[in-house]
C-alpha cells in the first residue's frame, strides 16, 4: 500500500519513519470502527465510532496530539457510540480535509 504523506504539515514532530505506522493506526481505526463522519465546519469534523473502539481511539488521539499539537480531539461516550470531535486552526484545514478523505475511503460500507 502506498501512503501519501504530502499532506502532513511541517508542524508535525513525529519522526518521518514512524508516520506510516501512525497512518496505519488511523486506517485500522477507520476500517474497523468508523460508523459515520460529519463535517461540522471547515475546521471541525465528528467521527462516530463503535463504542468498542473507545480505548483505541483515546490512545491514538492522545499520541497524535503530542506530535501534531494543532489538533484538538474531544471524545464523548454516548449510549451507542464514541464521538470524536476533531478541530484544527484555519491554517490546517487542508490537513483536516486529507484526514477526512482518508477516513471516508476506509470506512466500512
Amino acid at each position: 500500500m502506498s501512503i501519501d504523506q504530502g499532506w502532513v504539515p511541517q508542524a508535525c514532530t513525529l519522526p518521518t519513519g514512524e508516520r506510516p505506522l501512525r497512518l496505519a493506526d488511523f486506517d485500522d481505526l477507520f476500517a474497523t470502527a468508523l460508523r459515520e463522519q460529519r463535517r461540522l465546519a471547515p475546521t471541525r469534523l465528528r467521527w462516530r465510532l463503535d463504542p468498542e473502539a473507545e480505548d483505541t481511539a483515546r490512545d491514538l488521539t492522545a499520541r497524535e496530539s503530542r506530535c501534531c499539537s494543532f489538533f484538538t480531539f474531544t471524545l464523548t461516550r454516548t449510549d451507542s457510540a464514541v464521538e470524536v470531535d476533531v478541530r484544527v486552526p484555519d491554517a490546517h484545514v487542508e490537513v483536516l480535509d486529507a484526514l477526512a478523505a482518508r477516513a471516508v475511503a476506509r470506512m466500512p460500507a
